[in-house]
C-alpha cells in the first residue's frame, strides 16, 4: 500500500509543497512487532505510478514490491520542477556546462535535510529499523548523483545505494574528489549502473563511470559496476533493473 502526502522544504522552496509517497508492505499491519528497513529515492513522482509520471511511465515500483513481497519501507520525494531547480537540489557540487549554463548546487542542503528532518520524521511515524545498516538509498541520473553523494559522504547514515545512470559527467574530477575525501566504512555496497545506447551521450561519461568505480574499489567498497544491454536513460530502461540491484544490495 502506499500513502501520499504533501510537504514543504523551506530550505529549498519555501511554501511551495512537493508530494511524497510511502510503499508500506500489504502486512504491515498485520505484523505489529516487525520493524523495517527503509529506502529513500529521489524523484518520487516517477517511482509508482505512470500517472504521476513526468513522461507518463514510472519505475513501476509498486508492482514490483507487491509481487515480491520484500519486508522493505520505501520513501520516494518528488523533485522540484521549477526551471533549474531540481539540478540544483540533486547537484552536491556547482559546476558549468556549455548547454546547462551555471549550476549551483544545493544538494547537501537536500541531503541534511533528509537525514536530519525527514528520517526522523519517518523513522518515529513507522516501525522502521532506524540503523545504518538497514538505511538505503536509491536514484537515477541526478537523482543517482545523489545516491552516490548519500552513500559516500553521509555514509554514517547510508550502508547501501543503488545508482542508476548517475549524471556523473557533469563533473568528474569533483566527484571523484568528493569519493576520494569520504570516512567510507568497509561493509558499504553500491550497485552503480549505465546503459549501453545512453553510455555516449556525454562525452565524459565513459571515463568519469571508470574513474568513480576505480575510486569506489579503492575505497573498498563492495561495488556491482555494470553496463546495461540496451539500457536507455528512462524509467522503462530503470525499471528492469529491478530486480537486479535489489539483489546485489542483498534486499
Amino acid at each position: 500500500m502506499i500513502h501520499k502526502w504533501d510537504l514543504k522544504i523551506p530550505q529549498l522552496s519555501g511554501d511551495k509543497t512537493r508530494r511524497g509517497y510511502v510503499y508500506l508492505p500489504d502486512y504491515y499491519d498485520d505484523i505489529p512487532d516487525r520493524r523495517f528497513p527503509v529506502m529513500y529515492m529521489f524523484d518520487g513522482h516517477n517511482v509508482f505510478f505512470d500517472s504521476d509520471a513526468t513522461y507518463g511511465k514510472s519505475w513501476g515500483m509498486n508492482s514490483y514490491m507487491t509481487w515480491t513481497r520484500k519486508p522493505l519501507i520505501i520513501v520516494a520525494i518528488e523533485c522540484n520542477h521549477e526551471g533549474d531547480r531540481r539540478l540544483e537540489e540533486y547537484s552536491p557540487l556547482d559546476f558549468q556546462n556549455s548547454t546547462l549554463g551555471r549550476i549551483k548546487g544545493r544538494g547537501k542542503i537536500y541531503m541534511d535535510w533528509m537525514v536530519n528532518e525527514l528520517k526522523p520524521a519517518i523513522d518515529e511515524k513507522l516501525r522502521t529499523l532506524p540503523d545504518r545498516e538497514h538505511t538505503i538509498i536509491c536514484g537515477s541520473s541526478m537523482g543517482g548523483l545523489m545516491a552516490l553523494y548519500g552513500a559516500t559522504v553521509y555514509n554514517q547514515v547510508f550502508q547501501r545505494a543503488a545508482c542508476l545512470s548517475p549524471s556523473l559527467w557533469l563533473s568528474p574530477s569533483k566527484v571523484i574528489e568528493m569519493i576520494s575525501r569520504a570516512d567510507i566504512q568497509y561493509d558499504t555496497c553500491i550497485y552503480m549502473d549505465y546503459g549501453s545506447k545512453e553510455i555516449y551521450n556525454h562525452a565524459a561519461t565513459v571515463e568519469a563511470l571508470m574513474s568513480t568505480a576505480h575510486m569506489l574499489l579503492a575505497k573498498h567498497v563492495n561495488l556491482a559496476f555494470r553496463i546495461v544491454p540496451n539500457g536507455t536513460h528512462s524509467e522503462a530502461s530503470w525499471e528492469q533493473q529491478i530486480p537486479i540491484f535489489m539483489d546485489c544490495l542483498g534486499l
